[in-house]
């Protein structure tokens, strides 16, 4: 295991019914006037919005108000936030919603407390530091942004997604009620169990020895989604659920189960592309993205997908040949994303083979990581070839 440092400030408020006390939670923090920020009107029609105002003013907070949030956050929402905050003397940002909105919040908190353009932050070209406060109350178990220091954006000139973290952006306190997800597709909550597993193997695959505590945890969170996630689809109502859902969605990453390890992220990283050009749903995109990726790295180490095969999904450890088994793993995490509903390929995605050039071109302009396999533009078009035809 590798030294490490693990800060996770956020105060997470679990349980039903909590965001009627997200009011007394600004007020001690100090907030005089917010901005509540959401997405495109299901908290408005939910009546959670409704809720949440009731409490800042029985609190005596007020608030500013910037709903419209999309799926794959815009830029352009964010600068129109930015311009608010700092007309309404914000002080702190509510999102009320799921990862997108609470991406969105980060990256107008950082972006008020910055002289040049926000963008900066996802480029490369600056780093975060000072940002106001962020808050979320979750409506969505996948990104984790509730407890993480990560936001990505989507820059609509071009549709490009690109990312940033800083611990100045963690939510200072998150709002946790499994029963604001009850209401969601079973599409989206596919989606978000796929995100939430992809979080986790995206720190599983290390070429870090000896990390048998992080490795467990690991396991545990994985076997939860394969439990949990049918269950909730079947019955979209059953509360618990989709509350062990909702705070394995926040220990996928807050980087409990990551550290002392090295992490990959490439498939996020290629993913990033695939939503970036076709505006598709993360998790989707990573249901095609994620067991390709395996199947082109699994032999760096084949013992590591083996251990993943068997601890996970139950397969039987072929010791003769040890390969065998790690295929077999790939093959069953696939066949789970099939049987929830994701795409497993181009054409169930609707993405189209012809791009792939593109696509590569794109994640080698913006840099792969290092991590379990280090990529080149032609690994990349490899894996893409492999997720346009995969089949069960």
């Amino acid at each position: 295991m590798e030294n490490f440092d693990f800060y996770s400030p956020t105060h997470f408020v679990f349980g039903e019914d909590r965001e009627n006390e997200c009011g007394e939670l600004v007020k001690k923090l100090g907030a005089k006037k917010i901005l509540i920020h959401y997405g495109s009107g299901s908290a408005v029609k939910s009546g959670l919005l409704g809720r949440v105002k009731d409490s800042l003013d029985k609190a005596g907070v007020a608030y500013a108000e910037l709903g419209g949030v999309k799926p794959n956050p815009r830029d352009t929402l964010v600068y129109q936030g930015i311009e608010l905050c700092k007309k309404e003397g914000v002080e702190l940002i509510l999102a009320v919603g799921g990862g997108s909105v609470i991406d969105s919040s980060k990256a107008i908190a950082a972006g008020v407390c910055y002289d040049g353009d926000f963008w900066d932050f996802y480029c490369g070209k600056a780093e975060i530091k000072k940002a106001l406060p962020v808050a979320s109350v979750l409506t969505i178990a996948a990104a984790g942004s509730e407890g993480s220091p990560s936001s990505v954006i989507t820059k609509e000139d071009g549709m490009v997604k690109r990312g940033t973290g800083s611990d100045l952006i963690r939510p200072v306190f998150s709002i946790l009620d499994p029963k604001l997800t009850c209401t969601l597709p079973a599409y989206q909550t596919a989606c978000g169990a796929t995100d939430i597993m992809a979080h986790v193997f995206e720190r599983y695959f290390t070429n870090t020895d000896e990390v048998e505590i992080t490795d467990r945890l690991c396991e545990a969170v994985l076997l939860t989604m394969i439990k949990e996630t049918p269950r909730a689809i079947a019955q979209p109502d059953n509360y618990q659920a989709r509350a062990n859902i909702m705070w394995a969605g926040t220990v996928a990453h807050n980087d409990i189960v990551g550290v002392g390890r090295s992490q990959d992220w490439n498939s996020h990283g290629i993913e990033h592309e695939l939503s970036g050009l076709y505006d598709c749903a993360h998790g989707a995109g990573l249901a095609v993205v994620m067991p390709a990726w395996m199947e082109f790295v699994h032999k760096h180490n084949c013992m590591r997908f083996a251990q993943m095969a068997t601890r996970v999904f139950g397969c039987q450890m072929n010791f003769e040949g040890p390969e065998k088994t790690a295929m077999e793993g790939i093959r069953c995490f696939r066949r789970f994303l099939h049987e929830i509903g994701m795409p497993i390929n181009f054409e169930e995605l609707g993405a189209k083979e012809e791009d792939i050039p593109a696509l590569a071109d794109n994640m080698k302009i913006n840099g792969t990581r290092d991590g379990f396999v280090k990529l080149t533009r032609d690994d990349v078009c490899e894996i893409l070839k492999i997720a346009a035809h995969a089949k069960l």
